[in-house]
């Protein structure tokens, strides 16, 4: 019997390179447990189709000494990311059945070094949502406390994860999408510096703060992952030089700034726990301050007029014309509206009207160039902060893991959640959540985030492994 729970990237190479068990032996023990917890979690919306020709593949790298240390590693792939001739459906019923023409860049990557991918993990529609519970084929259970939401918009990607239905996976992270869910389900994610890993094959929703992200149940396997996907692509215009990974950045103890005021909006309970986990970094000799960052206040608003803008011009392909669902009217236009009015959900036509609102004509001043301004302006602030700091410390969430149903049809509560993630994405700088504990009475996990300048994702790693 192998021991999934304790189960890491490199036990995992070293039993297959030592013949103690198959690749074979590996991956059905993940699919047996997928087998038993999926139906009740959800985590996975399909397992794939070539998942005997990958086994065979990965197997025939071991034996002939070819392998890599990803190679036979099980994965979950959230349902934004196109794996060829896979349904690749974003949990949207606009994409219902639709299948990926060609895979995304990272999918090429991994398959390379011979990871064997299981399936299609679930996600809010198009990844718009912190809860899963937007998506079109039902919400994502918590595996810590089933009653709750795994969170969001890469929900699926961290269940499967925290339940060991896989052993890493990967997910999408535009506002918090990979660190909240993290934090709810007490795993590790990290999203990468904008431009590091390659968007190639990845739904768009907001171009410019989109980055594929990985989760795992501790740092070395989110880190070896990472190091797998990172590099520049040609098909990514956005994607970052190689060179820029050679800095050193590493230290022995690092300068760390929390902004008080920000995290004064946390619940009692995170609070407890963060602030417990912060007097256990000044007994480790860390330097810690309290200071002052006033645009932070300002991130959500920035966020929530730019992503909108974004999602409006990103999902203007869907209509049902050249792929996808396609619901038919009596003319070209009923049917370009029904499809689009049937296929998406609510939050992504609110999404949708919002967005179309602020670039129309009289109000793309007004709003979306002050949030570009605004935008520029915070990594101005953002690169005097790291002059004198190496990071800037938040809780990851400022609430636990809601119930199911909780949220209801309030959106500003699921947008409340982000208000410590969204400014990574913002600004595009590197950040990763830890799990640092859990609340007293309701035993759920609470995730700290740290910060770091840009490109300088490997200094994050680095303090993340000093304090586990």
């Amino acid at each position: 019997m192998i021991d999934l729970k304790n189960l890491t990237i490199k036990k995992a190479h070293e039993s297959l390179k030592a013949g103690e068990y198959s690749v074979r032996e590996l991956v059905d023990s993940y699919l047996e447990n997928i087998k038993e917890n999926n139906e009740e979690i959800n985590g996975y919306l399909h397992l794939f189709t070539d998942i005997d020709k990958r086994v065979e593949i990965a197997q025939k790298m071991l034996d002939d000494n070819k392998a890599t240390l990803m190679t036979g590693i099980p994965m979950g792939l959230k349902a934004i990311i196109a794996k060829k001739s896979e349904v690749t459906n974003a949990s949207s019923k606009i994409l219902e059945n639709y299948k990926a023409t060609y895979s995304a860049t990272v999918v090429y990557k991994l398959e390379d070094a011979g990871v064997i991918f299981l399936g299609s993990t679930n996600t809010d529609e198009f990844a718009m949502g912190g809860s899963t519970e937007n998506s079109a084929f039902g919400v994502t259970k918590n595996p810590v406390e089933k009653t709750r939401v795994a969170g969001g918009s890469s929900g699926g990607s961290i269940a499967v994860v925290a339940s060991d239905m896989a052993l890493v996976a990967l997910g999408t992270d535009t506002g918090g999408s990979i660190r909240e869910p993290a934090a709810f389900c007490g795993v590790v994610g990290f999203k990468p510096t904008y431009g590091a890993v390659s968007r190639y094959g990845a739904y768009p929703m907001g171009s410019s703060f989109d980055q594929i992200s990985p989760t795992a149940k501790n740092i070395e396997d989110v880190e070896i992952v990472n190091s797998f996907i990172r590099g520049e692509d040609e098909y990514d215009m956005t994607s970052l030089p190689n060179d820029v990974w050679e800095k050193d950045n590493k230290k022995e103890k690092y300068r760390i700034a929390i902004p008080k005021s920000l995290i004064d909006s946390s619940d009692d309970n995170v609070k407890k726990v963060f602030n417990s986990f912060v007097e256990e970094l000044k007994a480790k000799g860390y330097e810690i301050d309290e200071v002052e960052i006033p645009i932070l206040d300002l991130v959500l608003a920035i966020y929530y007029i730019l992503i909108p803008a974004e999602v409006s011009s990103n999902t203007a392909r869907f209509d049902g014309l050249r792929y996808g669902t396609k619901v038919d009217g009596e003319d070209l236009w009923e049917t370009y509206t029904k499809t689009r009015g049937q296929g998406f959900g609510a939050e992504v036509k609110r999404r949708i009207m919002l967005g179309t609102y602020i670039l129309s004509a009289g109000y793309a001043d007004k709003y979306y160039e002050k949030a570009l301004f605004l935008r520029e302006e915070l990594k101005s602030e953002l690169k005097k902060v790291f002059e004198n700091y190496d990071f800037i410390l938040t809780p990851t969430t400022p609430v636990i893991a809601p119930k199911i149903g909780s949220i209801g049809d309030d959106p500003m509560t699921e947008y409340l959640m982000d208000i410590f993630t969204t400014t990574a994405n913002v600004a595009g700088i590197p950040a990763i959540s830890i799990p640092v504990g859990n609340t007293k009475d309701e035993n759920m996990p609470v995730g700290a985030q740290f910060m770091g300048s840009w490109e300088l994702d490997d200094s994050l790693f680095d303090i993340a492994k000093k304090l586990k």
